[in-house]
């Protein structure tokens, strides 16, 4: 079950790199304009096919996809002033191949909700057990991963104090650990891994948190939809509360709200999506929405090297009527894709620490 939990969250996020990178494409290919790659992932060649005008391709590394045209290749034989090359075509048509992307991204993760709504039926709650609460995620440096807590791990009782596995269970956990700032809260878990009960102190923060997400243990309640109108609205409200959810991550990145050890690299966001998906299927459809949304924010930011970075040197040149020197725009671009590049190992050896790590705590 956790070997197919695994390959659905990596199927995820290779879904919207497709749909990601289908936006573009279709966004050239509907106006006429060449494009000579469609290539998923980067790296050494795995399969390719060369259509009449492209060449589609999958590659070893998985970890994006990109959109070719010949403007790119220094050896295209199209002539510089075709008017079917992307350089040439107004600004207009340029700001809509480069911002189809992000487009295709949002519209999916739309469609993604209504299926899961609409075959799944709508979440009312969780059928409650006298099990405890159950810890969804743990926040890096915290008292909670100082005390080994893991994902998955249930918290039976809090200073002696029984937790149902409801949201009344939640609040009495939360009550337990706001009420001992300072002080030490006495914690009787049951490990994921073992099913070994255990009893731990742990000394919350000064702002009474130990650093954990929790979520009830009982089973998900869901009933069927009313029909067409309910799904849609349901429909738009979950995605509108995601949506805000992913902008205001972003946005306390910049506010000093959000720390660059909450962001997940694909190897942390494979492992907390198969967890996701191994306690219910439905959340294979909550995990590739967010994903997709998450994907179209991040691209859509004004920074070098992504869609949104692109963006601004188009209205630049819409405002200036021309365009900036080639020269400074692959100076910034390649300078933006280094610094996108170092993060992203940096994330990706995080997290990949943090698996080896929690591998060999729980086998200790």
């Amino acid at each position: 079950m956790q070997v197919f939990s695994v390959l659905a969250a990596i199927f995820s996020i290779l879904i919207l790199i497709i749909i990601h990178e289908l936006g573009h494409f279709l966004a050239a290919r509907l106006q006429g304009i060449y494009a000579t790659r469609f290539s998923i992932g980067f790296g050494p060649v795995i399969w390719k096919y060369q259509g009449p005008m492209t060449e589609y391709a999958v590659r070893a590394i998985p970890l994006g996809g990109y959109v070719g045209f010949p403007d790119e290749d220094p050896d295209s034989k199209i002539p510089p002033n075709d008017p079917n090359l992307l350089k040439n075509r107004p600004v207009i048509q340029r700001i809509v191949v480069i911002s189809a992307g992000v487009i295709a991204n949002f519209i999916f993760a739309w469609f993604a909700i209504i299926t899961m709504i609409s075959i799944g039926g709508l979440p009312e709650g969780h059928r409650a057990t006298p099990s405890g609460v159950l810890l969804a995620q743990i926040i890096p440096d915290s008292p909670a991963q100082r005390a080994n807590l893991k994902a998955g791990d249930v918290i039976l009782a809090a200073n002696g104090q029984p937790l149902s596995g409801d949201e009344k269970g939640l609040g009495a956990m939360a009550e337990v650990v706001k009420g001992s700032k300072g002080k030490a809260v006495t914690l009787r878990v049951e490990k994921a891994q073992s099913k070994e009960q255990l009893t731990m102190e742990i000394r919350p923060n000064e702002k009474g948190q130990i650093g954990v997400q929790l979520q009830p243990h009982g089973a998900r309640v869901y009933r069927p939809v009313s029909g067409l109108s309910e799904a849609v609205s349901k429909t738009n409200q979950i995605y509108s509360g995601m949506f805000s959810q992913t902008l205001g991550g972003i946005t306390g990145l910049f506010s000093g709200h959000t720390s660059v050890n909450d962001l997940s690299s694909p190897v942390g966001i494979v492992d907390k999506g198969s967890q996701l998906i191994q306690d219910d299927w439905r959340s294979f459809f909550w995990l590739t929405a967010i994903i997709s949304i998450s994907l179209g924010v991040i691209n859509i930011l004004p920074l070098p090297a992504l869609d949104g970075g692109h963006l601004v040197f188009l209205l630049f040149e819409a405002v200036r009527g021309k365009p900036a020197s080639e020269a400074f725009q692959m100076q910034v671009m390649q300078t933006g894709l280094l610094l996108l590049v170092g993060l992203g190992l940096v994330l990706i050896f995080k997290d990949t620490f943090s698996l080896v790590a929690g591998a060999l705590q729980s086998n200790s």
